[in-house]
């Protein structure tokens, strides 16, 4: 029963709100559990009888050695003890286990339905955050977050309705018969024990908690160290650091032992003063009973029935202590699971939000539009500009002049502190996110993979696509080829982010996505930055013939890959410098003439950045 905690990544709490206490989570758990009321209310018939039955045992066998007071050789003694002992006494003790079952697979159904609704609710709330949540969280630490609070609802349903409830309701029947049965000091003799016991046990328990947390804390640095290294398996190599990794892991491993030795200390000191508190009171009870019988006032019987009750308010009381830690583990971790689902969304539908309509000629508007991903670093300044239906918009500059977070505002993944986009002359924060997403596909530069298959990888932009449609979309991204060489085709695992495919590959993979998807919106960002010339050249055509028809931004280093583009934005710190297409801004002989004659210079598309950021 000894089991040391699990720890969680806390996350911190809005200003100036305070956690909740166990109750609150209690009171947010039972609407989960009240859609199965029915199945709840049998589990508490069923525990019932099986607490009836448990304590009906001893009372039989007071009833059984008062009897056996008779003269050896009668015929009734025969009658009694085989067939009053062993029927009476197994019928009880398969009832206590018969009730029991059924309480456990009556309740079954309500415990796993109650924690599959809770784990969907928050997988799909953490979905609904914001980019920015996701940025400043730990993967690691919130996936924990949802394993034990899973968890945690089992074993707080098994603890409390297993264990708990039935020791208190066997406790309330054991103390009401020894008050009527006999005098009142075994009653109370019994209820100072537990007072005592309790006192002590939720006292000593809350002290000793800051240990317990401490590890759990500690746990978590270690697991979300060991996760971060593994994730940057890549990096780690490159630098040769290894050893420094080993080191910073060993170093949360040592503060996470040093951390459980003093919450084991503190168990084993907390066990021992149970264990005395317990050993006292029935040791006190046995005393009274005894000399009760020698005083003629009690029988053999009561004194049995005595010992048989003290014997099974003993055994759960002994683990009533780790009951209790468990519980208030499970809270916790449960607590942590809807601090999650608590967490407001900062990019979120209004009541009122429509689909996004006006697909079939969908302009794009940027209209005065500043944005801070921080309030003292601005990124955007009163930005405006269109791109009309059917037409493509580039984008170029260096690097952090904001041309990605034009990207990410249009796909909503934050909202626009001043003015507003809109796509067909609608504000995008007052229609659906899911029909604005819907609307936009991207390439982006970087590609990101689930450790899957190609295929679904590809399928990933249209599920429930058919093979001849990715195949379709692979042929039109120039990857076909390459996943046909491959010995398992389309179901070439492409390994964790992708790792096991080139920069290229995975581009190309992500433009076959995008490609499957169709969408009325597109958005190339640096869509073809890891892919060699012949390559680029190559689908920078499939590309234009993609966007053809489409309203398409581009976002790009390399001017070669946007001069047929309807229009070209020069951005420079948030800012628009220059506009045109790519005859009028060489016309001009400004910033953009620069670059081209310094990327025609150069014959690469990238010395230009590092010019512009000088």
């Amino acid at each position: 029963m000894r089991r040391s905690g699990d720890s969680t990544t806390a996350l911190p709490a809005p200003p100036g709100s305070q956690p909740p206490g166990d109750w609150s989570t209690i009171r947010r758990l039972l609407p989960y559990l009240w859609d199965y009321k029915w199945r709840v209310a049998a589990a508490l018939v069923f525990m019932v009888g099986a607490k009836l039955a448990n304590v009906g045992v001893p009372v039989l066998l007071k009833q059984l050695v008062d009897r056996m007071s008779i003269k050896p050789g009668e015929p009734a003694a025969l009658l009694v003890v085989p067939v009053g002992l062993l029927l009476a006494y197994g019928l009880l003790r398969l009832s206590t286990t018969l009730f029991a079952e059924l309480r456990e697979l009556v309740f079954a159904k309500a415990t796993q339905g109650a924690s599959r609704r809770i784990a969907l609710e928050t997988f799909e709330h953490l979905h609904a955050m914001s980019l920015r949540f996701h940025l400043e969280r730990q993967t690691g630490g919130m996936t924990r977050d949802i394993e034990r609070g899973v968890r945690g609802i089992e074993s707080l349903i098994s603890y409390s309705l297993y264990s708990i409830v039935p020791t208190l309701i066997e406790v309330a029947l054991v103390l009401g018969i020894l008050a009527v049965k006999f005098d009142a000091w075994f009653a109370w003799i019994t209820i100072a024990a537990l007072v005592v016991y309790i006192a002590f046990t939720v006292s000593f328990t809350e002290w000793r908690t800051q240990f317990r947390r401490q590890a759990n804390e500690f746990d978590s640095a270690a697991h979300t160290r060991a996760i971060d290294s593994l994730l940057n398996y890549e990096t780690v190599k490159y630098f040769n650091n290894e050893a420094f990794e080993a080191g910073r892991y060993e170093e949360s491993l040592e503060r996470l032992r040093l951390a459980r030795l003093k919450a084991q200390t503190t168990l084993s000191v907390l066990n021992t003063g149970q264990q005395t508190i317990i050993a006292l009171g029935l040791v006190a009870l046995l005393w009274r009973a005894t000399a009760g019988v020698a005083a003629g006032k009690l029988t053999l019987g009561d004194l049995v029935m005595v010992n048989a009750f003290m014997i099974q308010l003993y055994i759960p009381l002994n683990f009533l202590g780790v009951l209790y830690r468990e519980i208030k583990q499970s809270l916790t971790d449960l607590d942590k699971m809807f601090a999650l689902m608590a967490r407001e969304r900062e990019v979120a539908d209004r009541t009122d939000a429509q689909p996004l309509g006006g697909l079939a000629q969908p302009t794009v508007r940027f209209e005065h539009v500043g944005f801070a991903y921080e309030p003292a670093r601005p990124i955007l300044h009163d930005l405006s500009f269109e791109i009309p239906a059917g037409k493509t918009v580039a984008v170029v500059g260096p690097s952090g002049s904001g041309k990605s977070t034009l990207a990410r505002l249009l796909y909503r993944f934050y909202d626009v502190q001043q003015g507003r986009i809109a796509i067909a002359g609608q504000d995008i924060r007052e229609v659906t996110q899911s029909s604005l997403r819907q609307a936009i596909g991207i390439v982006p530069q970087d590609t990101v993979l689930f450790n899957d298959t190609v295929e679904y990888n590809i399928a990933y932009g249209r599920p429930g696509a058919s093979h001849a449609e990715i195949e379709e979309a692979a042929r039109a991204a120039r990857i076909h080829d390459f996943i046909a060489s491959t010995p398992k085709g389309y179901q070439t695992m492409v390994g964790e982010r992708g790792l096991k495919l080139s920069g290229g590959e995975k581009q190309r993979v992500a433009i076959a996505r995008t490609l499957l998807k169709d969408p009325p919106i597109l958005i190339f960002d640096e869509a073809t930055s890891a892919l060699d010339s012949a390559n680029e050249r190559a689908i920078q055509g499939e590309l234009q013939g993609v966007a053809r028809g489409k309203t398409a931004l581009v976002i790009a280093h390399r001017l070669s890959t946007v001069v047929d583009a309807h229009q070209i934005l020069v951005m420079e710190a948030g800012r628009i410098l220059e506009r045109g297409t790519h005859a009028e801004l060489l016309a001009q002989g400004g910033r953009y003439a620069e670059m081209w004659a310094l990327q025609q210079q150069g014959g690469e598309g990238e010395r230009f950045v590092e010019v512009m950021s000088l």
